[in-house]
């Protein structure tokens, strides 16, 4: 159980982000405004007592907060202070994370990560954070793999993990995993379609979601692209670009054909009595546009 105090004025330079994450920076930006505009409605939630050295709180929750804070100039924020373990100040911000509406995946699998390093097993994780112990143990997998791709797939609904588990068992014979998933109804239709497109993906640009982190880069500069990195990328961008043309063409002959036709039957009374008959006086102004265009 934790000691929560009354709310009390932080010094902003005495907190430690404990858990740090990235954020959109419209949605920053947006919350920013907000608190020059009407000011703070909600308090950040820190801990008491810290490890790092210089600082006399560890950041819960509000990490978006107090950045939007420093940048209005402040130097103090309203907090609330809890004394809890370090341990559970990182599942008090998992679980934090997980009951906001649009959190982001990559911070859900961070935490998880924090929490093993933290000597919390599978089974402890689940049960603080309710999920269940079979996604966890399957996250905690695919992290140590560094399988990123595989673990967006699985929070955007994409993928079910007993085929991202399969695929991340099966080095150099994803496909067959994929394969296996179809047959056996865990994969169908649009969702077929989209992990082959993300098997793609996970073999030009490797496993995880951050670009320093490909693959097929060196081990001394991960960051480093290959020129067969830049071949491959480019004979897309033809085909791509082939196939537009090629759409284009089929409609611009479509398109012919529709005019060509259209002036020919202008040209019937015939055709004029039946529109007439129908109550079809005028043709839409872009066929009629072009129609006219000789």
């Amino acid at each position: 159980m934790s000691k929560v105090k009354n709310i009390e004025m932080i010094q902003i330079d005495q907190i430690n982000i404990l858990n740090p994450r990235h954020r959109s920076k419209k949605i920053f930006n947006d919350m920013t405004d907000n608190i020059m505009k009407v000011g703070l409605k909600r308090p950040i939630t820190v801990k008491k007592g810290s490890k790092t050295e210089g600082k006399d709180y560890d950041l819960i929750c509000g990490q978006g907060r107090l950045e939007s804070f420093v940048l209005c100039g402040q130097t103090h924020i309203p907090a609330i202070v809890v004394i809890v373990s370090e341990a559970d100040a990182f599942v008090m911000s998992l679980v934090e994370n997980l009951a906001r509406r649009n959190y982001r995946s990559p911070d859900i699998m961070h935490g998880i990560k924090l929490l093993q390093q933290k000597g919390y097993d599978a089974k402890t994780i689940a049960d603080k954070t309710g999920l269940t112990i079979d996604y966890t143990n399957a996250v905690i997998f695919l992290l140590d793999k560094g399988e990123g791709r595989l673990l967006s797939a699985i929070e955007a609904g994409n993928l079910p993990v007993t085929v991202a588990l399969s695929i991340a068992e099966s080095p150099n014979n994803e496909q067959k995993a994929l394969q296996e998933a179809y047959e056996s109804g865990e994969l169908r239709g649009s969702r077929f379609v989209a992990a082959r497109k993300l098997l793609d993906r996970r073999k030009q640009f490797g496993r995880a979601l951050q670009n320093n982190h490909h693959s097929g880069s060196s081990s001394k500069n991960p960051g480093a692209i290959s020129a067969q990195d830049i071949m491959r990328a480019y004979r897309k961008e033809v085909e791509r670009k082939v196939i537009l043309i090629r759409n284009a063409d089929k409609a611009s002959r479509e398109m012919l054909f529709v005019v060509t036709a259209m002036r020919q039957l202008l040209n019937e009374e015939l055709f004029h009595a039946i529109l007439k008959s129908e109550g079809l006086m005028s043709l839409p102004k872009p066929l009629a546009l072009l129609v006219e265009n000789k």
